[in-house]
């Protein structure tokens, strides 16, 4: 397996060369150069294998498609420490309820800071340690985050000697529990550096600072972000496990409900699908930041400022500068990485918009089976309220987004009989305000987050107006 820039200009590489980096040096994102394929049998011995020795075995059968280059033994260990029971609570990993209706919730955030990045982090978190040690180098980690992939990547990367962690966060955009899991970390190798402005201003100062080929280099930058491809592959496993798991027959079709803002959760379940999983519909779900669900309705896909980037009750969403959507487009356009090039080196940054022809919105809704919706805080708040008083189920906003938009999906009489599986990603504790408003209490808190409210913040905290430069003295270590 050879990975190749969405953008065309750099040279095709294996799965351990860009496993530690993060975008291409030509400024795309790495992605398959084409997809393993799996017919009816191959299905048929994954979920012989699935249900004799678990989510671990699966995740390396999975995996192995992706990274022929590592050993499989070696592979097999790595999975199947990251999800060791001890870490998801059990050995199950992700099970999943039957809502009723049709709907169904996987449950991705049994992990050790209760979101579903944990499922794909945990395991490059074990990936990072072993090709770094392969390899006897050091590893540094810029990430920008939105609300948990900074706690589930400090967390994963805890006690991994070779890596060192930088994670950009918007100031006052997270809840307090999100906040209290990143800052209340107080380790030397993990710093927090709170950026004034939204999750896009972070992710840009990311991608300036990689930007910067030499400084890339000299402190071994790679990233934990979902540009990262290794996280994408890691996220496939839980829609195949899922997948397995609400359907008896290796050729029956599931549906997936997915709510995201910046495309790295659902372009997972577009590799599954592309890989010949009976995936027949991918719904979108956004909050009231909906470029992405405006794509999906008319073609357009305008990146918006941040003044205009409205804060919500589903905060992991406010984000209008979907990064991964870069490879839903490359291979929308005929894997034309000219035109990817042109779309989202040249026309996004100039004009801050692109609209795609008739023929290829069609392309999306039909042959990538992609629909869209938008849900608003009134929705979460009501969706909270009314699954909780059915099912006794207790869901997060962000989830809520998703379930909100997936029960008019199938209200609307777009879906058929085939399940449709609405896809976790947090758990409800770390929403205290929006759950307090939906149920009139707040989720109670596990003991083993007990002291992350109380726990005193450990931060780098940017001015207005700083910029790139101002992350690299941080990192070099001349401006903490």
């Amino acid at each position: 397996m050879r990975y190749v820039s969405t953008r065309g200009r750099a040279a095709p590489a294996s799965f351990s060369d860009i496993l530690l980096e993060g975008l291409a040096p030509d400024g795309g994102l790495y992605w398959p150069e084409a997809y393993p394929r799996l017919d009816r049998a191959d299905r048929a011995e994954l979920r012989a294998l699935y249900a004799a020795e678990g989510y671990p075995r699966l995740a390396c059968a999975i995996l192995s498609r992706f990274a022929d280059d590592l050993p499989s033994d070696d592979l097999l260990a790595l999975c199947r420490r990251a999800y060791a029971p001890a870490k998801f609570g059990s050995a199950d990993t992700v099970p999943v309820t039957d809502l009723g209706g049709g709907l169904h919730l996987a449950h991705l955030s049994n992990g050790p800071t209760a979101a579903f990045k944990d499922l794909a982090l945990q395991l490059l978190a074990e990936l990072f340690e072993y090709e770094l040690e392969r390899r006897d180098q050091t590893l540094t980690i810029l990430g920008a985050t939105s609300g948990d992939t900074g706690s589930a990547a400090e967390w994963a990367m805890l006690g991994k000697a070779r890596v060192s962690v930088f994670m950009l966060s918007p100031q006052g955009r997270m809840t307090p529990f999100q906040r209290g899991q990143m800052y209340g970390l107080d380790d030397p190798r993990i710093t927090n550096i709170t950026v004034p402005g939204a999750f896009d201003d972070c992710q840009d100062l990311v991608k300036a600072v990689n930007a910067d080929a030499a400084f890339k280099a000299a402190h071994s930058l790679g990233a934990v972000n979902s540009i990262n491809w290794a996280r994408l592959a890691a996220q496939v496993v839980y829609y195949v496990a899922s997948w397995l798991r609400v359907t008896r027959d290796d050729d029956a079709p599931a549906g997936f409900c997915v709510p995201t803002g910046n495309f790295g959760n659902i372009i997972a379940a577009h590799i599954a699908r592309q890989m010949g999983f009976p995936i027949d519909h991918i719904v979108l779900a956004t909050n009231e930041n909906n470029v992405l669900a405006e794509f999906f309705a008319t073609g357009r896909y305008r990146v918006r400022a941040a003044a205009e980037t409205v804060a919500t009750s589903s905060p992991s969403m406010d984000i209008s500068k979907a990064s991964n959507f870069e490879r839903f487009v490359f291979d929308l356009v005929g894997r034309d990485a000219a035109e990817t090039a042109r779309l989202f080196g040249a026309v996004l940054p100039a004009v801050g918009e692109f609209t795609v022809t008739p023929d290829l919105l069609r392309t999306a809704r039909t042959a990538y089976a992609f629909s869209a919706g938008t849900s608003t805080h009134a929705d979460r708040v009501a969706t909270i309220r009314s699954l909780y008083e059915r099912t006794g189920v207790l869901i997060d906003p962000h989830t809520a987004d998703g379930v909100t938009v997936a029960e008019h999906f199938v209200t609307a009489g777009h879906a058929d009989a085939a399940p449709l599986v609405c896809m976790e990603t947090a758990l409800p504790i770390k929403f205290a305000d929006t759950i307090t408003e939906a149920i009139g209490h707040p989720a109670p808190i596990p003991e083993r987050f007990a002291g992350v409210l109380s726990a005193a913040p450990h931060t780098v905290d940017l001015a207005p107006g700083d910029g790139p430069e101002r992350v690299k003295e941080i990192i070099s270590g001349r401006g903490v």
